[in-house]
This record gives structure tokens, sequence and C-alpha cells, in this order.
């Protein structure tokens, strides 16, 4: 597949690649990377003619958002990524996003992995160095924009580009210093976690095993994030933390790119009362595509069936309002990188003993440039009324975007 076969509307690219503007082995090291488009078998989710026809007027009509992604381009060689992930430098999947049908990406780039200073991530000024860099090479591209307030959302709409929403999975990086959370707004953040796997001093995350909920602290920086226009968004904490959180915040939240436990027994997924709770403070949950984490029992081996089997389970339980897609998918070995990562991201224990097959990808959410056309080709051949879907592509995320960022 390349962008004059895919069946997608493109929106216009002039084949810029990141870091354009330097000169490799001068500037930087260069790394041979993944192909954005074409790494694996393209797989398009058989509709007929006529629903092909509807879908890509969805396509070009509605708000297609991501409300959790990583559109990074990964080294071909998955070995080399630690090595890669130290320069502090990444490359963004400009001709892959071309095609993907998107509108508004929540982009939250890698700082769980930023090991610039630190083998851990998540360090103040890791955090500040990833932005600046990926910021800096957003400036000399035109396909995406830097999106801060919803005027810029419609604005990239109407100009055919795609709108960044700088999301961070975590809080761990402010510390105790709650003016961080201002300094980050300051930085264009407008989406941020409260933990990712380990413990930090607002709360617990999934991979603690007595969780003790959000902090004193950890009030303190909901309060503010409440005040200051910074949607929640409690993916990766633990339990009681996330349940505390939804009961602290006076505005709704999100939670980004999930699935439900009930259908797969992993803490990485999310109980029923918590989904339920989310939904009834007005909160949307992204579902989540990232392999070998919406499984079912039905679907133990992870395809875009396995994804909308949670979408259904999740749609049902909270009402079509409240769901949303964060396929959390990236332009690379997915699978290599949770091998490379399993310790710090916590993947070899989220299972809970569940028997699945592995995979080397996700097939029909591979990656950002096939995953959401897919998604809407599946709700289309699957009955979802338009409204239904203009719904769970987008508009229940921008309405909490509404209420929750600064008017």
């Amino acid at each position: 597949m390349d962008l004059k076969t895919t069946k997608t509307k493109t929106k216009p690219y002039n084949g810029y690649k990141s870091f354009d503007y330097l000169e490799p082995v001068k500037d930087y090291k260069p790394y041979k990377l993944a192909k954005e488009v074409g790494r694996v078998e393209p797989f398009t989710y058989p509709v007929s003619d006529e629903k092909e026809e509807l879908v890509q007027k969805i396509l070009e009509e509605d708000y297609i958002v991501s409300l959790h992604e990583h559109t990074f381009v990964t080294p071909e060689d998955v070995d080399s990524i630690f090595e890669f992930r130290r320069q502090g430098r990444d490359w963004t999947g400009y001709e892959g996003l071309s095609i993907s049908g998107l509108d508004i990406v929540f982009e939250n780039y890698m700082d769980g992995t930023a090991f610039i200073t630190s083998n851990a991530g998540w360090k103040w000024n890791d955090v500040l160095h990833d932005l600046g860099i990926r910021y800096s090479d957003f400036a000399h591209q035109d396909l995406v924009i830097r999106a801060e307030t919803m005027e810029d959302l419609y604005r990239a709409k109407e100009e055919q580009k795609v709108a960044f929403v700088t999301s961070l999975e975590s809080a761990t990086q402010i510390e105790n210093e709650i003016d961080r959370v201002d300094v980050l707004y300051g930085f264009g953040v407008r989406v941020m976690g409260i933990a990712y796997s380990e413990a930090n001093a607002l709360g617990c995350g999934l991979k603690e095993k007595n969780d003790g909920g959000l902090t004193a602290f950890g009030h303190k920086v909901v309060e503010r994030m409440n005040k200051i226009g910074m949607t929640i968004d409690v993916s990766h904490c633990g339990d009681q933390t996330a349940r505390d959180v939804i009961e602290a915040s006076d505005k709704p939240i999100f939670i980004t790119h999930v699935g439900a436990r009930a259908l797969w027994n992993t803490s990485r997924l999310k109980p029923d009362d918590i989904l339920k709770a989310c939904a009834e403070k007005g909160g949307v949950i992204g579902i989540e595509a990232a392999p070998h984490t919406t499984l079912t029992k039905k679907h133990r081996e992870h395809t875009i069936e396995s994804v909308m089997e949670h979408f259904e389970y999740v749609a049902n339980l909270v009402g079509i309002d409240h769901v949303a897609f964060g396929l959390d998918t990236l332009f690379g070995d997915h699978v290599g990188l949770h091998h490379a990562f399993a310790n710090a991201l916590s993947i070899g224990s989220s299972h809970s003993g569940e028997q699945f097959n592995e995979v080397e990808y996700v097939k029909g959410v591979e990656n950002p440039a096939e995953a959401y056309p897919n998604v809407v080709r599946w709700l289309v051949n699957h009955g979802y009324s338009r409204e239904a879907i203009k719904k769970v592509m987008g508009e229940n995320v921008l309405r909490v975007l509404k209420e929750t960022w600064v008017k």
C-alpha cells in the first residue's frame, strides 16, 4: 500500500520527514526507521462498495479523533531502541498520518521511555526535552498543528491538517511541585495522567499491589488541573486511585486507552464500576488496541475483532455517549517494543495468568494509518448509525474538552 493506492482520502502531504532541516551524521546519529506504510501486509476491513462510499464520506466530513496515540516511528531494528531513545530525538510518522483519516490526535510522545538522563523515565528535564524536540520538528512541516484550544481543533479540520493535542500519560515528572502543572500547561500540555506503572507523589499506578488511592498532594493536583483547564486521564492508575480521582474531580475525565476487565482479566483494563463511575461524571472511555491488551475469551488472538468486542461491551455498559477510541498505536514493531520494554511498562505481569496467542501485530489496527479507517468500516458494517459513529469517532471527546478546557 502507498499513498496512491490507499482507499482512504489523504490529507495534503509534501513528503517532509522529521528533521529534514538537519544533516544526518553531522547533526544527529541516523537510524534506519520502520516503514510507516506497508511494514506488514495491509489489511482493509471488508465492506461493500456502497458502505465504503459511506466510510469515505464519514472520514471526510466528520471529526475523526484518537484519544491516545504515539505517532513516532521506531527503528527498524528494535534492539537498538534504548540507544535510539537516549539521543532524545523521535521521528513523527507524517506520511502514515496523512492517510490515517485522523483529524485530531492526542499525542503522548514517549516520556515513559525518555532515557536521556535516566533508565527509569519520567524525569522533568527529559519530558521538557522530549516536548521541545518534537515541537521544533512540527515547526518545520505543514501537516500537523499544535492544538491548545477548541478553535485550533476546528481550524485543523477546515484546513485538512492533523491537530496534535499534547498529552502525558503520567504526572510523575512534577514530583511534589504543584506549580509544574502550570509550567506543563504553558508548554501546551492539555491532558495528563495521574500515575503510570509505579506509584508517585499523587497516587498509585497499575503495577502496585497495594493501592492506597489518591494522596493529599494528588487531590491538590486534581484541583489545579480542573482550575487550569487540563483534562485528567486515569488509564494507568491503580483501581482505587482511579476511583478517587473520578470522585475528586469537579469536571469529567478521560480513560483514554483501556478496555473492560470483565472481558479479560488484566490490571491494564478497568473493572465495570470504574467505567461506570467515569461515565456518570460525564467522562469518556477510549478503547485500546496496543498488542495483547484488549483480548477476550472469545478472541484470544488480538485483532480488530477483539478490540471491537471491548468497544461494544463498554458501549452497552455506559452508553454510546461515553465511548471513543484511543487505539494506542505507533509506526513500527509494537510487539518488539513491548518485549524490549517489558519491565519498564509492566507488561509481563499484567495478564494474571490468562492464556493467549501472541501475535506479531494486531491485524486491522496495526498502526494509525490503517486503524481508524478500519474502525469506521467495522462500525458501518455492523449497522451503527451515522449519529452513533459521529459520537464515538469524535463528538464525545469534543464534548468533554468543551467542559474541561479554558473557554
